[in-house]
């Protein structure tokens, strides 16, 4: 009898957002995962905001018993700049969705919890979908702590695709770039990049949407209420029909590490001038630098949906793969 494999121990460090709400919605319905917290920092919206989304997300999922930390408020350096225009004023595309006044907040911050986590346990993974604010204090203030951390997962950044809020940057880095920059030079492990040039090609599309709607239709309501602002955001802004849901990959990525192709390489990120934010992969060893990060560069689109649907909604074969034939 095969013996059974131990859960993914995951701190999900996040900035909700609407794909944020969307890759915690998979990590929750993941046998394989075990949250041992979620943390929240400023990006897409707030920090404090940030908290409030995460517990809205939790009570649809009937899962407010995972606790969730509040952590910085403010890049290292450089100042804050939200992404509510792309997300709504309430970070979950203007939805209306009530506040959680059933759960006191955490006392312990977010660094410190990811902090301590680390501490006193091991093979830790940790899924980090905003900026890398949390992160660069905690190992700024535990260096040694982060050797119990077995993997490290980072939406963020770009290889090849132009960026996201500047020509070059994508916003993860451009929000918070020395921590960004602190993250991949100090981190005891390489950083497994998912960029844009892997999150462009996962598209929630009006079927996909009219899909998951159909078979659960509680699911296909609450994702039609917080993605109509992002579907109105993608289409003025880059003729997209339907919205690029960035964040579930990193999820899926550590689901199904074979979900996605790339290359080991040396990353560096800019801090400052124009190309602030920009990750500079040295794809061919031009500096002889050790690779620090794990840059992803391909990804099966059509089974990364099947994964997200089967897990969402408990789409099964072979109506999933005939569906996802027809509507990709």
């Amino acid at each position: 009898m095969n013996a059974k494999k131990a859960k993914y121990q995951v701190i999900i460090d996040c900035d909700p957002g609407i794909d944020d709400c969307l890759a915690l919605l998979l990590a929750l319905k993941s046998p394989e995962i075990e949250i041992l917290g979620i943390t929240t920092v400023s990006g897409n919206v707030p920090a404090a905001l940030g908290e409030k989304n995460t517990l809205k997300l939790l009570n649809f999922a009937h899962r407010l018993d995972i606790p969730v930390y509040c952590g910085s408020k403010q890049p290292l350096k450089r100042d804050y700049v939200s992404a509510q225009d792309t997300h709504g004023m309430d970070g979950l595309g203007e939805s209306a969705i009530s506040e959680i006044t059933t759960v006191q907040p955490q006392k312990l911050d977010a660094v410190s919890f990811i902090s301590q986590t680390l501490a006193t346990r091991t093979n830790v993974t940790i899924i980090a979908i905003g900026p890398l604010t949390n992160l660069a204090k905690s190992l700024q203030q535990q260096p040694i702590a982060w050797q119990n951390c077995c993997d490290l997962i980072s939406m963020g950044g770009t290889f090849k695709s132009p960026g996201n809020c500047s020509p070059v940057a994508e916003y993860n880095y451009w929000c918070d770039p020395d921590a960004a920059e602190y993250v991949f030079q100090h981190a005891p492990l390489p950083i497994k990049m998912v960029g844009l040039d892997v999150t462009r090609k996962i598209v929630l599309t009006p079927n996909i949407l009219e899909y998951i709607r159909q078979k659960s239709p509680t699911t296909g309501e609450f994702i039609t209420a917080i993605t109509r602002f992002y579907f109105d955001f993608h289409w003025k802004q880059e003729k997209v029909i339907g919205c690029v849901i960035n964040d579930p990959l990193a999820v899926a990525y550590l689901l199904e590490p074979n979900l996605c192709q790339g290359f080991a390489a040396y990353t560096t990120v800019e801090t400052t001038g124009k190309a602030i934010g920009q990750t500079l992969v040295d794809s061919q060893s031009f500096w002889h630098r050790s690779p620090n990060s794990f840059i992803l560069t391909q990804v099966d689109a059509q089974r990364f949906m099947h994964i997200f649907l089967q897990r969402l909604i408990k789409a099964t074969d072979p109506e999933l793969t005939t569906i996802l034939q027809q509507i990709m």
